[in-house]
């Protein structure tokens, strides 16, 4: 049954995505996120649904004439460039043949990011992306942090089978990025319920992370929760909150819990962790002998008998900035980096844009919001290797998007409240009065 509503859902998602190509975005969107084909148990599970939007939105956006350039800004510049520069360092890598399936995985995840810059462009598509976004990862996060709290955190909690989140560690720090975005939804809505029950969704996000046990979503989830405390404009009673709602949490996790994020502390004890420092200095080598970087194989029992300290544990870099360090080289760090610099200060633009009218407000929130994020995978992502996920790519999207609807100052030309908009939470027709 799931494999026929899927297959259905994905149709008919295509068929609308040849006249309205943007659909065809949040189809894609929402299979590469939250891959829910994963969770079905017949011909859906590895049927090409990604193929199929991706055919749809191709060929949507040739036909239609309401698309842009998507150059629209100095991350978008950056991205191209790291693009360009993976597809260098791979052709020059140590086995071409062995990490096409990578190239190509990343390629077309990228290639669709470029689609997203060129056909979403009002306040209606940023508002359908983030919610695409959000619910996509929200929704596992729910269900993982019902599992967490009905088990008392005995049992971890992991993402999709197969994917880039499919590990444990990996899906806590999607939850942690998840999070903020939620948050920027909920101060859009109008109605207790929908802003209650995305409260309570952030709250089991933050449970189901803690239940992942993972050590870095831990670090990251408390950077992102002291970020959004520093810049609550009541402090004393968010950091009420916040205290409640944390030492709530962890008082729930059971003692076995505890003992893993303790071994923080005594990380040099700890074999996983010596592990995860003796690969980062196996990518530092790596780029000091290779300019290209060695391309996406870089866990060999070959590079870490020449570069490593402990030879025979080959393992992956487990770090976002030391994965790309070793596959791409000093060079593919630094454009890397630098989509995340010009995307913190796209975001610090929006912010700073105090005189803006109440209909364009909400971009000041999601400005604010999307650089909260970013801290949660900026500090998370030190100890994880999930450099190419999708996720971070899209909230660099959000923000562009965003920057060039209020650069174009769009409220002028776009109705506060049209007709249809309503599907859309956060872009309903206004209260009626009293």
């Amino acid at each position: 049954m799931r494999d026929i509503i899927l297959m259905a859902i994905v149709l008919a998602g295509c068929i609308a995505s040849l006249r309205r190509p943007w659909i065809g975005i949040m189809l894609w969107t929402w299979l590469s996120i939250m891959n829910p084909h994963r969770y079905t148990y017949g011909f859906a599970y590895s049927a090409p649904v990604a193929l199929m939007a991706a055919l749809a939105i191709v060929v949507g956006a040739a036909m239609t004439q309401d698309r842009e350039s998507p150059f629209k800004g100095s991350p978008v510049v950056w991205f191209i460039l790291f693009m360009g520069w993976v597809t260098i360092s791979w052709l020059f890598g140590l086995n071409v043949a062995a990490d096409y399936e990578q190239w190509n995985k990343i390629m077309k995840i990228n290639v669709m990011l470029l689609f997203s810059l060129a056909l979403l462009h009002n306040k209606k598509h940023i508002f359908a992306l983030m919610w695409v976004c959000a619910a996509s990862i929200a929704f596992l996060g729910t269900k993982g942090g019902a599992f967490t709290v009905a088990t008392g955190g005995s049992y971890r909690v992991w993402g999709p089978p197969g994917t880039f989140i499919g590990g444990n560690n990996e899906f806590a720090l999607a939850l942690v990025m998840t999070i903020p975005l939620l948050r920027f939804l909920q101060t859009q809505m109008e109605t207790r319920l929908m802003r209650h029950s995305l409260a309570l969704s952030m709250v089991l996000c933050a449970a189901a992370a803690l239940g992942s046990q993972s050590r870095g979503a831990l670090v990251a989830l408390s950077a992102m929760v002291a970020t959004m405390w520093w810049r609550s404009k009541k402090k004393l009673v968010s950091g009420i909150v916040f205290a409640i709602f944390s030492v709530a949490l962890v008082a729930f996790m059971p003692e076995s819990w505890t003992e893993r994020m303790n071994t923080i502390k005594t990380y040099q004890e700890d074999e996983s962790a010596m592990g995860r420092i003796n690969a980062w200095w196996v990518a530092w080598r790596i780029a000091l002998n290779y300019t290209f970087g060695v391309g996406f194989s870089t866990a060999t029992e070959d590079l870490f008998t020449r570069f490593g300290e402990y030879p025979d544990i080959p393992r992956a870099a487990h770090s976002i900035y030391f994965q790309i360090l070793g596959n791409h080289g000093f060079f593919g760090l630094f454009l890397f980096l630098a989509i995340w610099a010009s995307t913190w200060l796209t975001c610090s633009w929006l912010r700073a844009q105090k005189n803006l009218p109440p209909e364009a407000k909400w971009t000041i929130e999601l400005g604010g919001m999307c650089q909260v994020a970013l801290i949660g995978y900026a500090v998370g992502g030190a100890f994880l290797s999930l450099a190419y996920f999708d996720l971070p790519y899209n909230i660099m999207v959000l923000a562009v998007l965003t920057r060039v609807w209020v650069y174009k100052k769009s409220w002028l030309t776009e109705p506060a409240y049209a007709p249809g908009w309503f599907t859309i939470p956060g872009l309903s027709t206004p209260p009626k009065a009293n």
